[in-house]
Parts: C-alpha cells; structure tokens; sequence
C-alpha cells in the first residue's frame, strides 16, 4: 500500500466556458487541417489510446485500494480486510462514513480520473489536428470518448459536481474552473458514450489478433445503460440493453465460478460473458522476468493475507473482505454463497465451488497471530496455486497481478434489463431476465433459488435488489446501488452513514490549487 502514497498530485483540470457545444460528436464534423505530429503515425492516436488502458490497470484509483475504498469497502457487504493494523486509517474513512478531504487514497482517486481524462482529451485534440478520418482513427476517437465518459461516470456517482473539462490543458491557470452541474455533467457523458457507441466496433476481434480486452459497441452501450439506471431513465436503459443483448456477441457464462475461475491459459479471463475487463497478465517465471510480466495490482490487493513466518498463505494484501452482515444475511442455499466467501479454516470446495482443493489456515485475530486475521476473504480473486507456481509470484509482495478486474459483465446488462422493465410496468420481461440469473445460479439444482413470478411492481422490484446483492457481492456495485434506490440511509445508518455521505467531499488539494475557484462540496463545506 506505501508505494501509492508516493503518486504525486497533478494538475486539476478544466471546465470550457461553453460547454454545450463542444461534444465528442464536433471531432467528426471539423474539416481536415494540416498539422504535423511526430509521436503519430499516419495520423492515428493508436499509441495515446492504448497508455489509456494502461492507466486503467496501473493507476492506483482503477486498479488497486483506492477504488475498493469508494466502491466496496463503503457497503455493509464489505470491509477493509488485511489485518487490524494495515490501513487503519481507512477504517475510519470508508467504514463508519468519517470521511476525510485529505488522504493519499482519496486524492488519488480524483487524481487518477483526470489523468484519464487529460490523456483522452490529448489523444482527441490530436485527431482533431491531424483531421483524422481512417477507419482505425475513428476507432481510436471512440475508445476516447469512452475512457472519458467511464472516468466522468465515476466522478459524478462520487462527487456530484465536478469540473468539466474537454479541451487539452495548455498551462496550469486553465485547469482553473468552477464545478459543473451533475447534468451538464451527464449530458458530456451522453454526448461522448454516443460518439463511443456509433463508432466502436462490435467486436473486439475487429482490433486484430492481439488486443484481446479492447473496447467495443457493446461496452459503450453498457456504460450508456448505467448512467441512465442512475438517472432513472428506465426506457433508455431498455433499449441500450436490449442492444447489447441483440448483438449477440454475449451471453451468461455456464457455471458462475466460470466467471472467476483463475489458471493457466486465462481460464476465465474474457469470456461469453465478458463485456470489458482491465486486462492483466503474467507468463513463466514473470516474477524473475519483466518481459512477460504485464499485471496489475487488481489481485495482489485482494488475496489472502498471511502475518507471521508461515508464508504459504501469504497470497496478497488481503483488502475487500465479506462482512458478517454478508454472511448473516445470504441464505446458504443459494450456491453463489459458497462461490463468493472463501472461509478460514475450511476446504475452499474444489472446481465446482471456484477452488482448488486446499484447505485455509484458522481465523485467530484480527491481527492474525498464529493463522489468519479475517473470517472471510473474496473468492472472485482467489489465485490458483498452479498459477502462483507458474509465474514465480507467491507472496503477498507481488501475488496474483495476472487477475483481470471484470469491469463491465453480461448479467448486469441482464438485471439493468429486468429492474428497467419492471419499472416501465413490463413485469413480464422483469421476471423472464431475473430468471436467467437465477437459473444460472441454482446449477441444475431445481430444489434451490426457485423462478421468482411477478406479483407486483414493489414485489418485483425487491427480488431484483435482492438479486443484484447476491449477484454482485464483493464487486462494487452495491453501495451505489443503495444510494441511488434510497436505500443507503436505512442500510448504512447504523455504520454511521448520513445522507450527505452519498458524496465524498472534493479533496482539498484540488480546491486549494485553484485558490479557492473550485469549492467544496456544500454539504461537506
């Protein structure tokens, strides 16, 4: 965790004057203009927008603790994790809603988003400049739109205003602006995820042989279909899914553990159900050998946590971990139970269960003398020891960085589908699409997670929270989902959680690089 305390602080971007007008869409009216850069090749922005993806699995605000903090750690279904004294601070922040306007996690998080959006607004510039019109540039213009549109989406659920910014930075005094309002802030994100949509291909097979993980129509139209959940805009969330479900170019895995399942070869990496995933990976001997080490911090920061002399569980950082409420409330007849925790001193279930035949040390602590200090840990990360053998990598100082963070999946797009429909009065459609999920779930056994009939709109809308807490647990989806149901309060009271918490206040560095011209959030002022 120290070595991302040591990312140093940008510049805060800015908000253009006028931003009604100035959408990914103008990149492709402009007239070509004549400009020479010599970083770009026949015009092309190939090599910008692929360092966008490499920020997405190396900055510490995508890919490692600081995006479990916002987006996991806040819900009553996950904590901290580690031991007692890793991170304590965090405990505090995220855990009992104490947040803080100064913390190297907090700060990185914002940080990082303007990265990302400082890189798509150059790469964009330069397509402008260049007057970039070949299939492949087009391409390029798409994935921008895209990173810029997913790093505002995260900005906006997190921040409510923020500045808005969609022009290359020049000099420090332009990344001086005011916040925008969340809807001018979401009409930016509409107006790029179009661009993104209209301009990606259906494939990521269309990128060529080897850029397996690329950005494709289908996860611009899922991204679209999240911003419209969190606004309520449920025909729009209809017919984007509907969309993504009509390209036929996904589907549920088989088995649940499919989705998860770790190994040599990828496994379960990129697969039917995969809509867009951070890629990470890692070949023979990668711990000796950088050549063929390209992973992320993704399942380094969430394996198992070992203390002591005994390092043969020493598997990671041990962050994200199930709570007892997660454990008090799930029925066990549901077989994503067993799935999703993985316990302390008891047999990780083998294949079928999403492990590997071993057996894990004792809880003892919470510091973990003598065994292991959680009673749970996140199973959907849960490393394959002939992965670890393969690739060198097994301890916690660099385990597991070849896990692929599954960022956007084919069952959301299937209960986005069902909430939307059951509350466009279609209870039919609602209870058809939470069927698949349940389907897949139960695994042939007919005795267990029976099809859930509609009854009602309230009815149906409960089994389809229920759903998605069951479905998702462990992946950030869930504090977000509270809030935007209004669901956080009655939830998270109890943890400490006020209404004003469902915006983290706006890091204080930022506000004070600009003298004051970007303000606090009021409630956190």
């Amino acid at each position: 965790m120290k070595r991302y305390k040591k990312i140093l602080w940008s510049l805060v971007l800015a908000v253009p004057v006028i931003v009604g007008t100035t959408g990914c869409k103008k990149f492709l009216d402009r007239k070509p203009l004549t400009a020479t850069l010599d970083d770009l090749n026949a015009g092309r922005v190939e090599g910008q927008v692929l360092g966008m993806y490499n920020i997405l699995r190396t900055y510490a605000g995508f890919s490692t603790l600081p995006w479990l903090d916002f987006h996991s750690i806040r819900d009553d279904d996950a904590q901290k994790g580690s031991d007692a004294s890793d991170g304590r601070e965090i405990n505090t922040e995220f855990e009992t809603f104490q947040y803080t306007k100064d913390d190297w996690a907090t700060n990185t998080y914002w940080n990082d988003r303007y990265t990302m959006i400082n890189a798509a607004n150059n790469a964009l510039d330069d397509a402008k400049t260049l007057g970039a019109s070949d299939d492949a540039s087009i391409r390029n213009i798409g994935e921008a739109c895209f990173f810029r549109a997913y790093a505002y989406f995260e900005l906006v659920k997190t921040y409510g205003e923020v500045p808005l910014i969609n022009y290359r930075i020049v000099k420090p005094t332009d990344g001086i602006r005011e916040k925008s309002s969340v809807d001018v802030i979401y009409a930016f994100i509409d107006s790029n995820l179009q661009v993104a949509a209209a301009n990606l291909p259906i494939s990521a097979a269309e990128y060529g042989p080897n850029y397996t993980g690329r950005l494709t129509k289908g996860a611009a139209n899922t991204l679209w279909a999240q911003t419209h959940l969190f606004r309520k805009n449920w025909s729009q969330v209809v017919g984007l899914c509907n969309q993504v479900i009509a390209s036929g170019q996904y589907d549920l895995a088989a088995t649940f553990p499919q989705v998860w399942k770790d190994g040599i070869g990828g496994a379960g990496k990129n697969g039917v159900e995969s809509i867009w995933e951070m890629q990470a990976w890692g070949g023979a001997n990668a711990q000796s050998n950088s050549a063929v080490d390209n992973g992320s911090g993704w399942g380094t920061c969430q394996n198992v946590r070992q203390n002591g002399a005994t390092n043969d569980w020493n598997l990671g950082w041990g962050w994200n971990t199930p709570t007892q409420v997660l454990e008090d409330a799930w029925d066990n007849t549901d077989p994503r139970k067993a799935q999703t925790i993985l316990y302390s001193g008891q047999y990780d279930g083998g294949p079928a269960q999403g492990g590997y035949g071993a057996t894990l040390p004792a809880y003892t602590n919470p510091d973990g003398t003598g065994g292991l200090a959680q009673k749970y840990w996140n199973k959907k990360v849960y490393s394959d020891p002939a992965m670890r053998a393969f690739t060198g990598w097994i301890n916690a100082n660099g385990a597991a960085p070849w896990i692929n963070h599954r960022i956007l999946r084919y069952a959301d797009v299937v209960l986005m589908l069902a909430e939307a429909s059951n509350e466009v009065g279609d209870g039919t459609t609602a209870a058809a699409q939470l069927e698949k999920i349940r389907a897949r779930a139960r695994g042939g056994n007919n005795a267990v997670l029976p099809p859930v009939a509609f009854v009602s709109q309230a009815q149906m809308r409960t089994a389809i929270k229920n759903e998605r807490r069951w479905e998702f647990a462990m992946e950030g989806y869930r504090f977000y989902d509270l809030v935007r149901w209004g669901d956080a309060l009655s939830a998270l009271g109890s943890l400490g959680y006020t209404d004003r918490c469902r915006y983290y206040p706006i890091p204080q560095k930022a506000i004070d690089l600009t003298g004051g011209v970007l303000t606090q959030n009021p409630e956190w002022q």
